[in-house]
């Protein structure tokens, strides 16, 4: 690519970071040169983003009619999946699947709680009072 063909679009991104891309200056010579953004990649990651809050949402909704666990949410909420999970808490992934149901959540002791809490960064009270306010991602 040319540095007059650099893409400089505007993205919810530019004010937050810039990537460097290696392009041919005016003597066919490679050197870096920031980048603000490109539309393709803007709205490839605004869907992306879009779909995870989606899904986060979906979350919510089932924890709160009484299908899934909090654990289900804060999983959905750090982009995690059940093997993600099982590896960071060390539990079994079917025992992680098993978190998920309510009725099961509900048995959990204290020590596995705080290994759930600690991994989602949160306390243990709000892993056991969700109340579905939206953390922000």
């Amino acid at each position: 690519m040319k540095k007059k063909d650099l893409p400089q679009d505007e993205s919810k991104l530019s004010d937050f970071t810039r990537e460097i891309l290696y392009v041919k200056d005016e003597n066919g010579k490679y050197q870096k040169e920031l980048s603000s953004g490109w539309d393709v990649k803007s709205d490839a990651l605004k869907f992306a983003w879009d779909e995870v809050e989606r899904r986060v949402e979906d979350a919510k909704k089932e924890i709160l009619a009484g299908r899934k666990s909090p654990v289900f949410y804060f999983m959905e909420l750090n982009l995690m999946d059940i093997q993600t999970l099982s590896s960071y808490t060390g539990f079994w992934g079917f025992s992680v699947k098993r978190h998920l149901k309510p009725f099961f959540f509900r048995r959990l002791g204290t020590k596995k709680l705080e290994i759930y809490a600690r991994v989602f960064k949160i306390t243990v009270d709000e892993l056991i009072r969700f109340n579905g306010i939206n953390k922000k991602l």
